[in-house]
């Protein structure tokens, strides 16, 4: 597992970044990138004018709980050109470590879609959409075609094989091949969309990809978004848990106790231990406890 108090600056930039270095740090063993809406959207906007195809990732709580244990997570991350800070409890984490970042580098598709489409609209650029129920992603082109009249949007539903060999990812191959789309947003949720996106962006054609998850549910109405407010206080997690809680239980419930090693690995790094040792002695005591619970409730053998 790398440091995570390191930071730096990536000496060759990949795919994309001919607007010079991006900011690296590393956080619960994972390579996440300080950079703000503006300057992902200008990645998005042109990655297909210079003629390369560049994966824009995002981390959360959810994405570092199930990369742990995925080899196809683990490797649509290595292949990310920029992987952005999708939680405010990151953010906070970060400059906990001593990392110089701030709200603007909590980057989200809800936070940055208003300047996103207003910029392609006058562009004129062509979206993908790959995801969601039968006929979502076609109404959600719908409606934002009708507000920003200069986007063309191409979309179909996320029903359909996603093993990277089947006729069905074939099909999508040739059809994003054939319309040649600026951006490709793929909504289909954690790990699935991940998944895919790692199994056939090599095939692709330049543009920029995304991974967006419910995106197009919101801009269809099927699912409601929390007020942004809630999102820039770190509260976004518990609109949506009260909204879907048997979907979401498991999320936001357990799967951030399974990241507590990771936190407490984290603050025992000698530049911050001192500074810590409260918080860490807290987190050791989170741990004891569900481990002395589970050895106390386990059946004696007789």
């Amino acid at each position: 597992m790398g440091s995570d108090v390191a930071i730096g600056t990536r000496v060759e930039p990949r795919a994309g970044r001919e607007a010079g270095p991006v900011r690296t740090l590393t956080l619960m063993g994972q390579r996440m990138d300080a950079v703000t809406a503006s300057e992902v959207i200008a990645l998005m906007l042109g990655a297909r004018a210079g003629g390369r195809t560049i994966l824009i990732a995002n981390h959360n709580l959810h994405s570092l709980a199930l990369v742990r244990t995925s080899a196809a997570m683990q490797a649509f991350y290595a292949r990310a050109d920029v992987v952005e800070i999708d939680s405010t409890p990151l953010i906070h984490l970060a400059r906990l470590l001593g990392h110089e970042v701030g709200a603007e580098h909590r980057c989200t598709y809800l936070d940055w879609r208003e300047a996103f489409f207003e910029q392609a609209a006058a562009r004129g650029i062509t979206l993908a959409y790959v995801g969601g129920a039968p006929g979502v992603a076609e109404r959600a082109a719908e409606l934002l075609m009708a507000r920003w009249p200069g986007v063309r949007i191409i979309a179909r539903d996320g029903y359909f094989d996603a093993d990277p060999a089947s006729g069905d990812t074939a099909a999508i191959v040739r059809w994003l091949g054939e319309h040649q789309p600026d951006v490709l947003m793929v909504g289909m949720g954690m790990p699935r969309q991940e998944n895919w996106i790692a199994g056939v962006i090599a095939q692709l054609p330049p543009m920029a990809v995304l991974s967006v998850g419910a995106a197009f549910d919101y801009e269809a109405g099927v699912q409601k978004a929390a007020p942004r407010w809630m999102g820039r206080a770190g509260l976004e997690w518990l609109y949506r848990l009260v909204h879907d809680p048997v979907r979401l239980a498991r999320r936001y419930m357990i799967e951030p106790w399974l990241l507590l090693p990771e936190l407490h690995h984290a603050l025992s790094h000698e530049a911050v231990s001192q500074r810590h040792a409260a918080l860490r002695a807290v987190l050791a005591a989170m741990l004891w406890l569900p481990a002395r619970a589970a050895r106390l409730l386990r059946p004696q053998s007789r």
